[in-house]
């Protein structure tokens, strides 16, 4: 039997509002927790070296494989947190597998 792949989240986000934004971040890490996830890495942009990217910070955030990525973004502890990360920020939010 073979072993799935991690899989990962990534963020591009635009903050709207840098106190909704905090209040976001303090919350997301519980509704990680379940589902084996941590945060790889998450920062601010420094350049766009080559094409065109709109957003100013990016979070990384690896997952023991693709399902728990989908049952933690469809689990009612994320859920409820969607509404004030689309007050806090603009974000396109990318799930892939390595």
């Amino acid at each position: 039997m073979s072993e799935q792949p991690s899989a990962y989240i990534i963020g591009h986000i635009t903050v709207k509002s840098p106190q909704k934004w905090a209040d976001y971040r303090r919350r997301v890490p519980a509704t990680l927790a379940p589902w084996g996830a941590d945060v790889v890495f998450r920062g601010r942009l420094a350049s766009v070296l080559a094409g065109e990217h709109a957003h100013t910070d990016t979070v990384v955030i690896r997952f023991p494989n693709l399902q728990a990525v989908n049952d933690w973004h469809s689990s009612p502890s994320y859920q409820a947190l969607i509404p004030l990360r689309n007050e806090a920020t603009a974000v396109a939010l990318l799930s892939y597998e390595a």
